[in-house]
């Protein structure tokens, strides 16, 4: 295999996931019961997985993202997750075939502006297809409000992707709440994080049980 092969100085890396591992990590602390089960969409480089995986160690993560990042995981894995990893999965938010559930947590970061607009509603239907009741929905990077940038920053770095590519973008959260409303998640928190972050915690809504229960 490939990975046998690779040593960390040639994994894909990216310095924001090195920075911003930390105050996500002590984030998913609180948040995060000690057996959740945690489905990752976009998984990238595979930094934020195998940080958590130590920092939660009772945790179960399953990372995901299209076929061309998957090489990059699987060496990630094989040299630094010292087995408490899962091998990544592929998963395109098009297909409707997500890895079985249920999970208690559907955590994804810096994917809602980088992936087709088009595409943001069937993340959100997928996480609300695959979450437990009560479960969580989490989406890290920058947002506006309103049409409204929360910083000078976030406007120059939204110019940058569209530059790049017009289906990029950083993405309103009326839109965002608007799209988690119609598939049954609702907005529970809204989490300040450095470098004018946020996490947008959504919580999918409680099943009323029907019929008789066994037991």
């Amino acid at each position: 295999m490939a990975s046998e092969n690779m040593h960390e100085s040639d994994l894909p890396f990216s310095p924001a996931c090195e920075r911003n591992k930390q105050p996500i990590g002590e984030v998913l602390q609180r948040l995060l019961a000690d057996d959740s089960r945690v489905l990752e969409i976009g998984a990238g480089t595979g930094q934020h997985a195998v940080y958590f995986s130590s920092l939660l160690p009772g945790v179960e993560w399953l990372a995901t993202d299209v076929a061309e990042n998957l090489a990059g995981l699987k060496a990630r894995f094989a040299l630094e997750s010292r087995g408490r990893l899962p091998e990544p999965l592929q998963l395109d938010v098009r297909d409707q075939r997500w890895p079985s559930g249920p999970f208690d947590v559907v955590y994804t970061a810096n994917t809602l502006h980088i992936m087709p607009f088009e595409l943001t509603p069937l993340l959100f239907q997928g996480a609300a297809r695959v979450l437990v009741s009560n479960g969580l929905l989490l989406c890290y990077g920058p947002f506006m409000d309103q049409g409204v940038h929360t910083a000078d920053s976030n406007r120059r770095f939204d110019v940058s992707l569209r530059q790049r590519d017009p289906e990029m973008g950083i993405r309103d959260t009326v839109e965002i709440f608007r799209m988690a409303d119609a598939v049954g998640l609702q907005p529970t928190d809204d989490i300040s994080m450095p470098a004018n972050n946020r996490i947008l915690v959504f919580r999918k809504k409680a099943t009323p049980a029907t019929g008789r229960q066994s037991g």
